[in-house]
């Protein structure tokens, strides 16, 4: 289930602690201890009150689902942690994926603007600053 169009983004806390509890099938009560564990985290209005996100709403129905297959708070709590490092990781390999595309590209021109058997330093920095250096022995 997603927001209506035109609902605030994913990332807005809008729902008030009784419309989240009613949007994951929970107790307002779990929801304030969920709160309490760190395993959610809502946004707070200048009185103190619990203003949820629709990510915050994903995340409980995501906890509700564990719970119910019979993991405990903190099993729930390493999974969260666990699929936040895998996100973390998959972030990683697209940038240096890229990185890597972009020194192919650098290479591939460097290669066809030299007609030489042996190719010069080829150096380039990435985006993050790091260099890539290509060298190339000559053929004996």
């Amino acid at each position: 289930m997603r927001p209506a169009p035109g609902a605030p983004g994913p990332d807005v806390p809008v729902y008030v602690i009784s419309v989240a509890a009613e949007l994951t099938g929970l107790h307002p009560q779990t929801l304030r201890s969920y709160d309490r564990l760190g395993i959610v985290s809502p946004g707070r209005t200048g009185g103190g009150g619990r203003r949820y996100s629709w990510r915050d709403i994903e995340l409980l129905r995501e906890v509700a689902e564990l719970t119910a297959t019979g993991i405990g708070l903190e099993g729930v709590r390493r999974i969260l942690e666990l699929e936040g490092h895998v996100d973390a990781l998959r972030h990683r390999v697209a940038e240096l994926e890229q990185e890597l595309a972009a020194a192919e590209v650098v290479l591939r021109r460097t290669l066809d603007q030299h007609s030489t058997k042996n190719l010069p330093a080829v150096r380039t920095t990435t985006p993050t600053g790091q260099s890539v250096t290509v060298w190339r022995r000559g053929v004996r």
